[in-house]
């Protein structure tokens, strides 16, 4: 869909991503959309514009993608991207376009010609679900912000004016699946919960110990293997290869604190993991999205006085499960955060259906506080979305 002089005044215009310009427009809109919005964080441009690098990215081996840009009144006023991503496609069966990237003025016809535009192409590759938002896949920041606002995300963890909730609801979009964030703090972990994850580790042989940064292409192998193993059943899921981990591995590793990142073991197997990243978005904030000329040493030094880290990701392979593995890796990580002076931690997110790490979670006395959303609608070939 594209304009011209004869599109009618304050009517959106749909223009699909091709040019340098466009491309721009597109990675700066949301310093627009969110001026004068002390809760969000600038994005790092280098890491947006390296996740949406069809040819350098290893997603897009197995991915497609689509960008499309809103005007209105000549103005830059939205943006979406159309994700297909096979790998997920083969794994669940199932022909779901994604979306994600989703950015827009507070304007419901804005958002739907948004939602057309991408719907129109995921239906002419045959994709029959429309489900999102996730930037661009559940293995990178997802969910769009529902409940917990003025307070700033955390590191890959994605933010969103309130109302964008009700453009997705104006544009026949339902809830999927909700993926809920806790907070944490040193002070919750009682002397009793400590002297229990000591016995259960005694009892059950178990041992957690931090990655070896000098064997990390060794480690990083071993934690894919639990991963994969430890999340398969998990909403949303796709196995990573060994390709795509090391690209998201190599990506943690410029801001990993070894002693955030533990591999646990049962009578001397590989048996969970455990991923806390220090909360890198207290030192974004203050670079405007942008390393050089100057931004790479702000950064560094705003890094020394980060107070709060995100548990990201944990796995214990099912057969090991119940043993306290959990409970010992967060009473471990609780000591190394209280040792690096962090006040308090999240740990996100978790399906609104799971059941044993909510309740695990409420037993640790975490609280939920933040909740976020995935979206879905049917793509109708008959629609006219999809005409």
């Amino acid at each position: 869909m594209t304009g011209s002089k004869h599109e009618l005044a304050g009517a959106p215009i749909i223009t699909e991503v091709k040019s340098y310009l466009q491309r721009r427009c597109f990675l700066h809109l949301p310093w627009l959309i969110y001026k004068g919005d002390t809760s969000w964080v600038p994005p790092l441009l280098l890491q947006v514009k390296a996740a949406l690098n069809t040819k350098k990215n290893p997603f897009y081996r197995t991915a497609e993608l689509r960008l499309f840009l809103a005007r209105k009144d000549g103005r830059p006023a939205g943006r979406i991207a159309a994700i297909i991503n096979h790998s997920h496609n083969c794994f669940h069966g199932e022909k779901v376009g994604f979306f994600g990237f989703f950015e827009c003025i507070n304007d419901a016809a804005m958002a739907n010609a948004l939602f057309d535009a991408a719907k129109r192409w995921l239906a002419g590759e045959g994709m029959t679900v429309f489900r999102g938002p996730v930037n661009p896949s559940t293995n990178h920041d997802c969910g769009l912000l529902v409940e917990g606002y003025g307070m700033p995300p955390q590191v890959m963890m994605p933010y969103n004016p309130p109302y964008y909730a009700d453009l997705m609801g104006a544009c026949g979009l339902a809830k999927a699946k909700d993926l809920l964030a806790y907070k944490l703090t040193p002070q919750t972990f009682t002397p009793s919960l400590h002297d229990l994850s000591a016995r259960v580790a005694r009892r059950e042989r178990l041992e957690v110990r931090p990655i070896n940064m000098k064997q990390f292409e060794r480690e990083a192998l071993l934690i894919r293997g639990i991963y994969n193993k430890a999340w398969e059943r998990n909403w949303g899921f796709v196995p990573v290869d060994d390709v795509e981990f090391d690209y998201l591995a190599a990506e943690m590793k410029q801001i990993i604190e070894p002693s955030l990142v533990l591999i646990g073991f049962a009578g001397g197997e590989p048996a969970a993991f455990s991923v806390t990243l220090p909360n890198i978005n207290e030192a974004l904030a203050k670079i405007n999205g942008r390393l050089f000329p100057f931004g790479f040493f702000k950064l560094m030094s705003a890094m020394r006085k980060v107070k709060s880290a995100r548990n990201l990701l944990m796995g214990v392979i099912p057969q090991y499960r119940k043993l306290g593995l959990d409970l010992l890796m967060y009473k471990l990580t609780v000591d190394a955060t209280e040792k690096l002076g962090y006040d308090w931690g999240e740990l996100s997110w978790i399906l609104e259906d799971n059941a044993d790490m909510r309740r695990l979670l409420g037993k640790v006395g975490a609280a939920q506080y933040k909740a976020y959303r995935i979206y879905e609608a049917p793509i109708s070939s008959g629609s006219p979305s999809a005409a």
